[in-house]
């Protein structure tokens, strides 16, 4: 989409979903893994990737601010790195959750959670670089559904892990914790929804 040698925003939204991905990643392997002895380094590096992916939402930004004709409206870039963005610092939530609480032990409904964020990002990351070329794409249509389906899956998980827990538990504190965790992991799957949401306006806007 982007003119030879000018700022490409459609390859600047693909590098924003790595970031997701890299912590999504980081995340599923720190809970599957889990040594609460750790939990303090892992979010120290969770906010690194955190960070780079600040940085890589401000060089839009700042691209934008200079930019004559950008390719697709100016709101809707600025709207569509923020929820990029959003989803990044949602998966990072997660971990400064579990470091806060003091969590000792991972839920095995959890892990379901993660992989299914996991997912919910590599899909969102298929979608933006799909999304290159949206004009001509024959994908992208269904890679936006496929996240809609991935957070369905999300709110039944949520559901029925909440059911579970109230059903098993009645330590008040434990209870307290992982309902905050496990609204932190279901509002990642709504994030990528977002994202998509705002990808088939765009396109809609556009074709």
């Amino acid at each position: 989409m982007a003119r030879k040698n000018e700022f490409n925003y459609f390859d600047a939204f693909a590098k924003l979903s790595k970031f997701s991905c890299d912590l999504a990643t980081t995340l599923h392997e720190t809970l599957s893994n889990f040594d609460p002895e750790n939990i303090t380094a892992k979010v120290s590096n969770a906010h690194n990737i955190e960070h780079n992916a600040d940085l890589a939402k401000h060089e839009i930004t700042n691209h934008l601010v200079k930019e004559f004709l950008p390719p697709i409206e100016r709101e809707d870039i600025t709207s569509l790195a923020q929820e990029i963005d959003d989803v990044t610092d949602a998966v990072e939530d997660v971990l400064i959750y579990i470091d806060m609480f003091n969590i000792q032990s991972i839920r095995p409904e959890v892990l379901k959670f993660t992989q299914l964020i996991v997912t919910c990002c590599q899909a969102m990351d298929e979608a933006l670089e799909e999304f290159k070329n949206f004009h001509g794409s024959k994908k992208l249509r269904d890679k936006v559904i496929e996240i809609n389906h991935l957070e369905e899956e999300g709110d039944k998980l949520y559901v029925d892990s909440m059911r579970n827990m109230y059903h098993t538990s009645k330590d008040p504190i434990e209870l307290m914790c992982w309902t905050e965790i496990l609204h932190r992991l279901e509002k990642c799957c709504d994030k990528c929804e977002d994202v998509a949401n705002i990808i088939e306006s765009i396109v809609m806007k556009n074709t």
